[in-house]
């Protein structure tokens, strides 16, 4: 090998070692960029993150809905730096706001003096510019109720039969059948048979066995579509016809009555009834207050609820009204004089949420033979909860009932709760795990 060769191989040595250099230091580039995005992202991630939580606090503290009354001053404190403007317009389309109706300087509190009961919309926009959230007013008039807290039992009817459940059975030949599947489904309400109104579930079973096999039509309501559907029934091992279906007429328990107004008006349960399969509202046709009496009461503890046991009788002379509505918020009706009686305490004003205070409070509710005030003491106020009916939490803390009952246990819902002369809400979920 000569000169020659040896500078040729020195010169690719070098080219090779330049390439492995740079092939590094490249590789050193990119880890360092990845690096640099990476610890980027993971900044933007946190701050987004941080901008979240935060949005979600104030969020919390700004509600979605108000209620204020008719001619009332309420300055509202949301200590959020914010202005707020009413926004609702007449059907001419200008302004039916007073100019001094509202106060919208830039700060944590709103001043507002709302007119006749209407609703408004109310634009908050944070820091005078930032849009962030629009809020309903409702206003209602000045009203009295007398709270009650007196135990009562339910009966209500469904609007139509309840599917609770699909099943299969055995058919005479040993096959197994499920002529509903895929056809009706649980929480869906049979409205009519061949149509023909329904609303027994006897006179429904009946119905169905005498159907001879063919095809009936049924029209069921689900949610809110009203529909027609075709089910064959067959025949079980015993040669009755089927539908493989379980189905329920009616609902029943024990509740408390929260209170009635001056106009024979009740509220009771401080919640819907839901079906104990389904957990739906259940759609009500019809519905009775009875008179009831406590006969028993099992003490909550840690993990069981506890429960009062009433005893109902469904006679015409033990009833106390008509149960007209079952919403998310209770239950609603008209009383009858006999209930009437039982309202002895002297009428409250409406608290509104706003006008909620950590701090102690009372109950009213029935655990002996006549309804007493109970202290309890309000630990949260939820002012922006999408559940309306866990808007404050709550713990007993007078000694007598939690002697008696442990705290909040079934058949407790709908006991009026009072705080500084007002009636501010309802019962309505007891807290097993604490």
């Amino acid at each position: 090998m000569d000169i020659k060769d040896d500078q040729e191989l020195i010169k690719k040595k070098a080219s090779q070692d330049m390439v492995i250099i740079l092939e590094g230091w490249k590789r050193r580039k990119r880890k360092q960029r990845i690096y640099r995005y990476s610890i980027l992202g993971v900044m933007t991630l946190s701050i987004l993150a941080l901008l979240g939580i935060g949005y979600l606090q104030l969020d919390q503290k700004v509600p979605s809905i108000i209620r204020l009354k008719a001619g009332v001053e309420q300055i509202l404190d949301w200590e959020v730096p914010m202005t707020a403007e009413v926004v609702a317009v007449s059907e001419q389309g200008e302004s039916n706001i007073s100019d001094k109706s509202i106060t919208m300087n830039l700060g944590s509190t709103v001043k507002l003096i709302p007119g006749s009961a209407e609703s408004y919309q109310m634009d908050v926009k944070l820091f005078g510019w930032i849009p962030f959230k629009q809020v309903d007013i409702q206003v209602i008039e000045e009203q009295e109720l007398i709270p009650v807290g007196v135990p009562v039992g339910i009966y209500v009817e469904t609007d139509g039969i309840l599917v609770v459940g699909v099943g299969e059975f055995t058919g005479e030949n040993g096959q197994n059948y499920s002529p509903a599947k895929n056809i009706l489904q649980s929480g869906d309400y049979i409205r009519q048979l061949n149509g023909k109104a329904v609303g027994d579930k006897d006179k429904f079973i009946k119905d169905i066995e005498e159907s001879m096999g063919e095809e009936v039509i049924l029209t069921i309501k689900r949610e809110e579509e009203t529909m027609d559907v075709k089910i064959k029934p067959e025949k079980n091992q015993s040669g009755v016809y089927k539908l493989g279906v379980w189905v329920r007429d009616n609902a029943q328990g024990v509740g408390t009555m929260t209170f009635i107004d001056a106009d024979g008006n009740f509220g009771a349960l401080g919640h819907g009834i839901n079906d104990i399969d389904t957990s739906t509202l259940m759609n009500m046709n019809d519905g009775t207050l009875y008179q009831t009496k406590i006969i028993s009461i099992k003490k909550g503890e840690n993990g069981d609820p506890g429960e009062m046991t009433g005893m109902i009788v469904y006679s015409s002379d033990r009833i106390l009204g008509d149960i007209d509505s079952n919403s998310i918020k209770g239950i609603f009706g008209t009383c009858n004089e006999k209930a009437m009686e039982i309202a002895t305490e002297d009428p409250l004003p409406i608290g509104l949420k706003q006008e909620i205070v950590v701090g102690p409070a009372q109950i009213l509710c029935t655990v002996e033979d006549e309804p007493e005030y109970f202290d309890i003491e309000i630990l949260k106020v939820h002012q922006n909860h999408d559940n309306i009916n866990r808007g404050i939490e709550l713990k007993v803390t007078d000694p007598e009932l939690l002697e008696i009952t442990g705290g909040i246990i079934q058949g407790m819902s709908g006991s009026p709760v009072i705080q500084n002369g007002k009636l501010v809400g309802a019962v309505t979920h007891v807290c097993v795990n604490l």
